[in-house]
């Protein structure tokens, strides 16, 4: 999508378009945004903080959800949700401070059958046990270790 006139009714797909770039909305763009459009920076915040779309910590290299709908609820993701802050020492809607994960609680992923579930990345892993956060979280931790080592040579 691209904008080349500056229209503050375009407000929120210019919003939808920085994250899908960046993955995140940093403060310096909102300022850009609300420069570009002539308005308020208040307003550009206002708007993007109304919408709970809109992420403004920037993600890490895996991001990990957990499901909280009802089959989840039910077999206790709290559980699970609990396991991953205690871990990684951090809350939904924050980052580890290596950069590598970042943690958020979803309404629903679709795969009631599997519950609890979550997913960390587009890999889904079912039926969950808080015993087992550990374990996944050092598999994807090997993982990033060998995908940011790589030298330029080795691909």
């Amino acid at each position: 999508m691209e904008f080349e006139n500056p229209d503050q009714s375009n407000l929120i797909p210019i919003l939808q378009q920085i994250q899908e770039n960046e993955g995140y909305l940093s403060e310096i763009s909102l300022l850009k945004v609300s420069d570009w459009l002539g308005v308020p920076v208040n307003k550009v915040y206002g708007v993007s903080t109304f919408y709970n779309q809109f992420r403004f910590v920037k993600p890490g290299y895996y991001q990990i959800s957990v499901c909280r709908g009802t089959a989840c609820h039910v077999k206790s993701s709290i559980d699970v949700l609990n396991a991953l802050c205690r871990e990684l020492n951090i809350q939904p809607g924050e980052r580890s401070d290596d950069g590598i994960f970042s943690l958020e609680v979803v309404a629903c992923i679709g795969a009631c059958g599997l519950a609890p579930v979550i997913r960390i990345g587009s890999n889904y892993h079912a039926e969950v046990d808080p015993r087992q956060i550990r374990k996944i979280l050092s598999q994807y931790r090997r993982s990033y270790k060998k995908t940011v080592t790589k030298k330029p040579s080795d691909t």
